[in-house]
This record gives C-alpha cells, sequence and structure tokens, in this order.
C-alpha cells in the first residue's frame, strides 16, 4: 500500500522506533501550552494522502493519556 506523505514541519517523518510497533510517533511542529479543560490544534507539518478505503488514526498513548482526556 502506498501513502502520500508530505512533511512541512521541522520535524523529520515519523518512523517506528522497535521492531514489532504497530505505530509511530507524531511531534507537534511548534511548542503548544494546553491548559486544563482548553482545547487547542496542535499542528504537526504532515499532510497525508490515504488509498481509497483505508484510513489513519491518531491514538493518544502512554501515562499522560490515562490522567486526561483527549480528543482528536
Amino acid at each position: 500500500m502506498r501513502v502520500k506523505v508530505i512533511n512541512k514541519s521541522v520535524n523529520p517523518l515519523p518512523e517506528y522506533k522497535t521492531t514489532g510497533s504497530a505505530g509511530m510517533d507524531l511531534m507537534a511542529n511548534e511548542n503548544v501550552v494546553i491548559q486544563a479543560g482548553e482545547i487547542k490544534v496542535v499542528p504537526t507539518g504532515l499532510f497525508v494522502e490515504t488509498p481509497e478505503g483505508y484510513e489513519g488514526q491518531v491514538i493518544v498513548t502512554g501515562k499522560r493519556s490515562e490522567e486526561h482526556t483527549s480528543e482528536l
């Protein structure tokens, strides 16, 4: 499957960090402070085009995701 990715960020493209990883880590393209209860858009600088019939997902993981609610 081919996925078109355009990277207009200052960060490298996401990559698998370990063998057997199911996903890749995204990084913000700028420093963003989100206060409790606040909603903000966090730009990544990535533009992704997936083939018809497929989807991409952004999933919040890790210790912080258990402590805080995130909507994507």
